[in-house]
């Protein structure tokens, strides 16, 4: 029997309330997790009200928490509360980001300093702030993009702080292997999630065209890959990357 049993261990999904980090967050629970996720709330509570409509289901084993991972005071009080209700953490997934798209011509330093600060320096700020909590032979699984190996038209903050995930990936995992953790990067193609959906209806159209199984991918399809990356099966990879865009390479 495959071992894709996760009972007894504790994940933490970034921006887990909706996308592909929902879906990820639905499906460690299903494989018996305990999971975490995190929100930035709005004035119409829209981010606290997806987060809490996530872990619903999870009843004891799920918790969702208002923090901004942009913010070292807030991911030490996230931490602190996962510590608080689970004693611990065994699986941290990066997951959440957003997008600013422009052409460089258009990109102003306020969309550049958005994407970098958000879908890069945050992760760092996640995963040091996590260290002291996250327990020997771990799993920490960062979101990167296919967009950090083609370059996108209009993505150069997006591809940039992709890239970097890449990177810093490489170098976790070198430094985390004394500890058995493992660290490594899932780049998803195209999904249409809500950020998918906002990329323009002919741009969709001509990515199609380039992808051999001609569809996008699903968010659960994602998460199965990430999944994966969580459980025992993955013992002996860190330090890669998973691409997982339906054959797409430019």
């Amino acid at each position: 029997m495959l071992n894709l049993d996760l009972s007894g261990r504790i994940a933490l999904v970034t921006g887990g309330g909706q996308g592909l980090g929902q879906a990820t967050a639905t499906l460690l629970h299903q494989a018996g997790a305990s999971v975490v996720v995190n929100y930035l709330d709005d004035p119409a509570g829209n981010g606290r009200a997806k987060a809490e409509q996530t872990v619903a289901p999870f009843g004891t084993r799920g918790l969702a928490v208002a923090a901004d991972v942009r913010s070292r005071a807030d991911l030490q009080s996230l931490m602190q509360q996962i510590h608080d209700r689970f004693g611990a953490l065994d699986l941290l997934i990066n997951n959440a980001a957003i997008l600013r798209d422009r052409s460089l011509k258009n990109l102003s330093d306020e969309d550049w300093d958005a994407v970098i600060e958000t879908n890069l320096s945050a992760v760092f700020r996640v995963c040091q702030t996590a260290l002291p909590l996250l327990r020997d032979g771990g799993r920490i699984v960062n979101l990167a993009s296919i967009s950090a190996v083609i370059g996108f038209f209009g993505q150069a903050n997006y591809a940039a702080a992709k890239s970097g995930i890449i990177g810093l990936t490489k170098v976790l995992s070198r430094e985390l292997a004394g500890r058995s953790i493992n660290v490594n990067a899932v780049a998803p193609g195209v999904v249409l999630t809500e950020m998918g959906q906002s990329i323009p209806e002919s741009a969709r159209a001509q990515m199609l065209a380039q992808i051999p199984l001609k569809r996008f991918g699903e968010p659960a399809e994602i998460a199965s890959a990430i999944l994966f990356l969580c459980s025992p099966l993955s013992s002996y990879i860190t330090g890669q990357t998973l691409h997982v865009n339906g054959g797409w390479w430019a």
